[in-house]
């Protein structure tokens, strides 16, 4: 499982993303990539690119992805830019092919 730092913003997201690119390269190979989003308690839109590339990655590995521990304010963002489907419903590599 991956985790989330408590601060993604765009002045640390390059870091964020190099950390869990690492750890994503290191996850056993399970069917589904689950990146725990509990923790995060300062964000900007940064962290909606930073989820979305983990997504690209555990596709690209022919895995899945999910995020568990979705807070009210991050989903909020997701609505506000759009992606709610790409990175808060069910996972499928179907989906993932044709898009």
């Amino acid at each position: 499982m991956l985790v989330l730092p408590p601060s993604v913003t765009l002045s640390n997201a390059p870091d964020a993303l190099a950390l869990l690119n690492h750890a994503l390269a290191n996850e056993p190979q399970a069917a589904t990539v689950i990146v725990e989003a509990g923790g995060l308690q300062h964000f900007d839109s940064a962290v909606l690119a930073l989820l979305l590339e983990c997504r690209r990655g555990a596709h690209a590995s022919g895995r899945r992805f999910s995020v568990r521990g979705i807070t009210a304010p991050l989903t909020q963002l997701t609505r506000l830019y759009g992606v709610e489907d790409l990175l808060l419903h069910s996972d499928s590599l179907a989906v993932a092919a044709a898009g």
